[in-house]
């Protein structure tokens, strides 16, 4: 099982995550990101991504 954790203290809101795995990270009606803690499994490789690309490495992915 993959799971999600974003320090939200580091993340300034840029996006990036949402680009790279949409059905999991999003930005919400106030520009702050709202993700998927516990994402199916067929979505590692996206979130990976995502973690990958973030500007701040404000991501962690673990299982």
């Amino acid at each position: 099982m993959v799971k999600v954790t974003v320090d939200m203290d580091v993340c300034q809101n840029h996006g990036q995550c949402v680009f790279a795995a949409p059905d999991v990270f999003r930005l919400d009606e106030d520009g702050h990101l709202a993700y998927v803690a516990a994402p199916d499994d067929a979505l590692r490789d996206d979130v990976e991504d995502a973690a990958d690309v973030c500007p701040l490495q404000a991501i962690r992915v673990e299982g």
